[in-house]
């Protein structure tokens, strides 16, 4: 099946700030916040219509308030991927942090008091930290790492996949290894499949999912990005209703739309920016694409020719929506202490 490549015409305005959108065929694209370095992991909590995301190197936890049209954010003592909101206590969120995973308690208005480290990853990697993770519907994190990355480039084969539980929290269990950078993830409707990305690979992988037991088997690539003409890693991923799989493409400037039944691309959705680094569905009715972007790795002369690199953008009109994300269940509170004995970094 043949592909649409979509041209749009990019706004550098918040969108809050636009009139009423008419209806058209066509997606448009809208500068939703001011740029930072390396934004990264958007989680949509449809609870409280909030997008959040992270600026990875820096530390810093942002949280997008749709009603408000209002971004506020903290800084975290370490680099921080993902971010998602906790099942029982909608201001509970669970981060990535270092080699960690935390808690932190956030209104999004005062600052946390406290970070709470509920695990520990990669302790044979010392130079690895988090990437990416999400929830599973059963509210078990999925949370990956990935090797040092310098000027000389990344150490290879010291990223890991792990799936994190109450039961486990003392030696998370290992799903796949090794990786190089643990990337995108996604279930489909039926939660019988799951996807994967680890970037270097160029791959988008299936995995048989048991959802009652959390197990993954019977691996297959859906889709190989050396195989199309496309530049850029895949990077962070999401699915919509349709179990499609959009894909945020690093170094490609754009995100990509995958049948996932056949690995078709289908769709090319180009962004004012090279560097595009992950996608989720939010907004009310879960028909906002919310696409992350970096400027980190960009020169000086392509950050003059990209101002907007490092903002998330709103795509609206693309025809379909996503479904409902998941939260961590590990949690009621940040002193809840029968997962795990209260452990706290900083007061």
């Amino acid at each position: 099946m043949a592909s649409t490549v979509i041209t749009f015409l990019a706004l550098a305005v918040p969108i809050w700030s636009l009139p009423p959108l008419i209806p058209t065929q066509y997606p448009g694209v809208y500068q939703l916040t001011e740029p930072v370095d390396h934004a990264e992991c958007p989680s949509w909590d449809d609870r409280n219509n909030i997008l959040y995301y992270v600026n990875i190197h820096d530390g810093q936890v942002y949280r997008y308030d749709y009603e408000q049209g209002t971004v506020n954010y903290i800084t975290l003592d370490g680099e921080v991927a993902p971010v998602i909101p906790s099942k029982r206590d909608p201001n509970l969120l669970i981060v990535g942090l270092g080699r960690s995973v935390a808690a932190v308690e956030w209104d999004g208005v005062s600052d946390p008091s406290e970070t709470r480290i509920l695990a520990a990853l990669a302790p044979d990697f010392p130079t690895s930290r988090v990437n990416d993770g999400k929830a599973d519907k059963q509210g078990r994190l999925w949370i990956g790492t990935m090797g040092y990355e310098g000027p000389d480039g990344l150490t290879p084969d010291e990223g890991i996949l792990y799936q994190v539980t109450c039961d486990n929290l003392d030696s998370p269990l290992v799903e796949i290894a090794p990786v190089n950078i643990s990337n995108g993830l996604a279930w489909n409707a039926a939660n019988d499949k799951f996807y994967y990305i680890d970037s270097p690979s160029f791959l988008i992988v299936e995995y048989s999912y048991n959802d009652e037991t959390g197990e993954i088997s019977d691996r297959r690539v859906v889709f190989d990005r050396t195989a199309h003409d496309l530049l850029g890693d895949p990077d962070g991923m999401t699915i919509d209703e349709d179990d499609n799989l959009w894909v945020a493409l690093y170094g490609g400037g754009r995100v990509i739309k995958i049948d996932s039944s056949n690995g078709d691309l289908l769709e090319i959705v180009p962004l004012p920016a090279l560097d595009v680094t992950s996608a989720i569905w939010g907004g009310p009715d879960l028909d906002i694409l919310y696409v992350t972007t970096s400027r980190v790795s960009l020169t000086d002369e392509q950050k003059l020719e990209q101002p907007a690199a490092g903002a998330v953008f709103a795509i609206v009109n693309l025809g379909t929506k996503g479904r409902p994300t998941f939260e961590v269940d590990l949690l009621g509170s940040i002193d809840d202490e029968t997962c795990g004995a209260k452990k706290v970094l900083r007061e």
